[in-house]
């Protein structure tokens, strides 16, 4: 069976449910995890083998610099208490005139829940 193609719009509305399904989903394997690096990896990985199991498309990667090329959007993954980005300018024009990609941006705000032994 074909899967559809990927498009800005599935990209959107994809993340919307991604997003509300990881803020109820405890993740054990982040239990005990403070790098923010770590926690940005985890989440964009699972957030493309999602986007796998139903879409066709071309997948990036940090040679590419970019996650989706065809579609020319990036992902990047910050926590609400210490946002940061590995995405610096690398001029005053694209400060001003912007990066020349989409970004779409998960913000997480994690809590640990010792007697389970979970992240959430």
């Amino acid at each position: 069976m074909d899967k559809p193609e990927l498009t800005i719009e599935a990209i959107k509305s994809q993340a919307k449910i991604f997003a509300e399904k990881e803020s109820k989903h405890d993740e054990p394997t982040l239990f005990g995890i403070t790098d923010g690096k770590a926690v940005g990896t985890y989440l964009e990985h699972k957030f493309q083998d999602y986007l796998k199991a139903k879409f066709d498309y071309i997948e990036g990667s940090s040679a590419k610099g970019i996650d989706f090329p065809e579609l020319l959007v990036d992902i990047k993954v910050t926590s609400i208490k210490q946002p940061q980005s590995s995405c610096p300018y690398k001029s005053a024009r694209q400060k001003v005139f912007g990066l020349g990609y989409s970004l779409l941006v998960f913000v997480y705000d994690k809590k640990i829940t010792t007697k389970k032994r979970l992240a959430v």
